[in-house]
């Protein structure tokens, strides 16, 4: 038999845009047709944005069965950008059929209105007729082909209300119309339904609109990328399009040019603006060798840069992406919305029914009874529904998007709002990230220059920014740097290596540690010759590390590990990070700063931040792998904890955490695995955002319950009044085109918002 594990095969994952859905009940008949697809692990609509992500097993012609389940519920497949792609129109695109409903329904409506300043006078039947119907079949032709499609299905939507609604009141008239006594003028509704179509028109252009507007933040993003880029080739400059730029290129930005993809600048010093992917309003100053950023805008200089990453390996796709996937996303809250939505359409045509059967059996004539069931169908529609949380969503997202808080799911922005504890990583994210060595001391007798030397070579192949201000030390001394041999990095704890002796004895290879005070104690190194400068350097917030080196057991005596020099390492806060810490606590947000240093180092950092180490805000000593476990005392506790990091080792926390934060900054510095272990991205080192991302969640999430409230309330309270006869066609068909547009106005709202107001 065979034994041998079976590979684990990753899940595929599609977006497909969908065009023609057109209420909530649409979204999960579409959901519907893509489950049954055999290998189809899930999928999420988004009616918003006209699309669905479909996560699937590996399978042949995948594509293709999901396209043509899309179609087979009576929708049509499109590019998943489609929606977000299409060339900007007039404000007016797409009114033309809104304006012929309009004008052929005015002369319907008008003598109604007359009828209320005393003018009594109507339009024949047979002119009403002539009016009435090509409103009725040609511009409502599109509800009767989707009401189709979603009766074939046993489906109902929004469609199948208004086709059954208005079809039923032409009807009517025509049977009043055909069957009135000769030179009697009957009461006709053929004014109700050509109104309820161009209302429900008009409804959709300005949902259209509406709609427009909530992806313009993903269609920004599309428009940084530059067609073409100035290539150096073998004949010369030459202009090739971005998408044959290759790794490694030579390509020149002319002043005031956005950068075509990543790289490295080579030649020339400008300013670049990177203010739509981080939202930092300054230009920022680039020299030889610092990284840029394609989409940015170059300043005043012509630059030669070097190709660094393309396509989809960008810093600029990966935004997009994250503001796709958060847009795209559905929330937690919207699974009530479809549960909902599922039984809608079918409930309101058993009250219709009933409507029509309860006036009707208690005396009242047929016509009136079918006019107030028709009203219901009419009022009933839930396209409110289905609008409510996508169109929060993506106005949030979009507006966060272009201050540099990119939300990557709709579940962190749900909760974020929640958070009452934020939890902190201290270097890199609420200090500068980049610590001097401050102090560098030998034990009596001990060379500082030669244990320097030692401890810098030992380093040199680290990129712990301790490490990196051990070598800049030694650079700045103008000291050789020898290339270790054998290094061991002990996570948390410290290095381990070989260096070339400095007395010029090739076959001489000391062995040498440099590590924390807790390492030191754990390997049984006496280093008591140091423990007073240690102790004061602590008292004054400096990180303390040891320089030991290793002597291999001989005959006479065991392997033992002898103290060398003491090296102090200090950081400082960053700009902000005191007043961002503030405007937590203005919130009623708690703050905890998690610190590898020792208590003494971490308390007098906690204290110029603004935190109180009394009441339980610092958290020192903690290892790498132990930051998840304090996230999780955290939550044991009854918070919900926001973690903030931004390296590698900060990826379980973010993970383990309620909302975690990944803070990156653009060019440089940030890293992809916390990036992508967290639920949101800073795309600026700037501790404020913190509190800016729960400002726009709890401001978004107000959108989404507004909005469900509104519309769930109109629904409730529109089909009782229709029921009882209270309202009229026309009225009905007004109010659910309008409910549309009020929650997407409303979601709209948010894009006045700005950090800190």
């Amino acid at each position: 038999m065979n034994t041998a594990a079976t590979p684990s095969i990753s899940p595929g994952s599609l977006d497909i845009g969908v065009k023609g859905m057109t209420c909530a009940s649409c979204v999960g008949r579409v959901e519907r047709a893509l489950k049954k697809v055999p290998g189809v692990q899930s999928v999420a609509v988004n009616l918003a944005t006209e699309s669905a992500r479909i996560v699937y097993a590996p399978s042949d012609n995948m594509e293709a069965r999901l396209r043509r389940a899309v179609r087979d519920a009576g929708y049509e497949p499109v590019s998943a950008d489609a929606a977000i792609d299409a060339p900007d129109a007039s404000a007016w695109a797409g009114f033309m059929p809104v304006a012929i409903g309009l004008a052929l329904s005015a002369p319907l409506v008008l003598p109604m209105l007359g009828g209320l300043l005393g003018w009594h006078w109507m339009l024949p039947p047979w002119a009403q007729f002539v009016l009435a119907t090509p409103v009725q079949f040609i511009l409502g032709a599109r509800f009767y082909k989707a009401g189709w499609h979603a009766a074939k299905n046993l489906a109902g939507n929004m469609d199948l209300l208004v086709a059954l609604g208005t079809t039923a009141g032409w009807v009517l008239s025509v049977w009043l119309w055909l069957t009135a006594a000769p030179d009697v003028m009957p009461h006709l509704y053929f004014e109700g339904s050509a109104v309820v179509i161009t209302m429900v028109l008009l409804g959709k252009w300005l949902e259209a609109r509406a709609k427009r507007q909530t992806t313009s933040a993903i269609r920004a993003l599309h428009g940084l990328r530059p067609a073409t880029a100035h290539l150096i080739g073998l004949d010369g400059e030459v202009d090739v399009p971005v998408a044959e730029v290759l790794v490694g290129d030579r390509l020149v930005v002319k002043p005031g040019e956005r950068l075509p993809t990543d790289g490295v600048l080579q030649q020339g010093q400008t300013q670049v603006d990177e203010s739509m992917l981080t939202g930092e309003p300054l230009p920022v100053v680039k020299d030889p060798g610092a990284l840029l950023t394609g989409g940015s805008i170059n300043g005043d200089g012509r630059i030669v840069m070097q190709v660094k990453a393309v396509g989809v390996d960008t810093v600029l796709a990966h935004i997009i992406r994250l503001v796709e996937d958060a847009q795209a996303a559905k929330a937690p809250i919207q699974r009530l919305v479809d549960q909902v939505s599922a039984v809608f359409v079918p409930v309101v045509l058993v009250i219709a029914l009933f409507t029509w059967l309860g006036w009707w059996l208690t005396g009242h004539p047929f016509e009136v009874a079918v006019i107030n069931a028709v009203t219901v169908l009419v009022i009933a529609c839930p396209c409110a529904l289905g609008l409510a949380t996508p169109a929060a969503i993506m106005a949030g997202t979009g507006v966060a998007a272009k201050y540099g808080i990119l939300i990557k799911d709709a579940q962190a922005l749900e909760l974020a709002h929640k958070v009452d504890v934020v939890a902190f990583d201290k270097t890199g994210t609420l200090t500068v990230g980049q610590p001097r060595l401050t102090a560098f001391q030998a034990v009596a007798g001990g060379d500082e220059v030669t244990l320097l030397t030692a401890a810098a070579s030992l380093q040199s192949g680290s990129e712990h920014p301790l490490a990196r201000a051990v070598v800049a030390a030694a650079n700045e001394r103008g000291l050789r740097i020898h290339p270790p041999v054998n290094v061991q990095a002990v996570p948390g704890r410290g290095t381990e290596g070989e260096v070339r002796a400095t007395d010029g004895n090739e076959a001489a290879q000391p062995t040498y540690l440099i590590g924390s005070l807790r390492w030191m104690d754990e390997l049984g190194v006496d280093w008591r010759a140091l423990s007073a400068p240690a102790t004061q350097l602590q008292a004054e917030g400096a990180t303390v590390s040891l320089l030991a080196q290793r002597w291999a057991a001989t005959a006479a005596q065991a392997e033992r590990i002898e103290v060398l020099a003491l090296l102090a390492f200090a950081d400082e806060p960053k700009p902000g990070a005191q007043a961002a810490v503030a405007a937590l606590r203005a919130r009623g947000i708690k703050t905890v700063m998690i610190s590898g240093d020792n208590q003494g180092a971490a308390e007098v950092m906690a204290r110029r931040l603004g935190l109180r180490p009394e009441n339980g805000e610092v958290r020192a000593e903690v290892l790498p792998g132990d930051k998840a476990a304090q996230v999780l005392a955290l939550q044991r506790g009854g918070h919900t904890v926001a973690m903030v990091g931004d390296g590698v080792n900060d990826a379980p926390a973010l993970t383990a955490a309620d909302v975690g934060m990944a803070m990156a900054n653009v060019g440089g510095g940030g890293s992809d695995v916390a990036m992508h272990a967290a639920g949101i991205t800073l795309m600026r080192g700037d501790p404020a955002l913190v509190a800016a991302a729960l400002d726009i969640s709890g401001r978004t999430v107000a959108k989404i319950r507004q909005n469900l409230f509104w519309a769930f309330a109109y629904n409730v309270a529109g089909i009782p009044l229709a029921a009882l006869g209270f309202l009229n066609p026309v009225v009905a068909g007004a109010a659910m085109a309008m409910s549309s547009v009020s929650v997407m106005s409303n979601a709209l709202l948010l894009k006045r918002w700005k950090p800190g107001k």
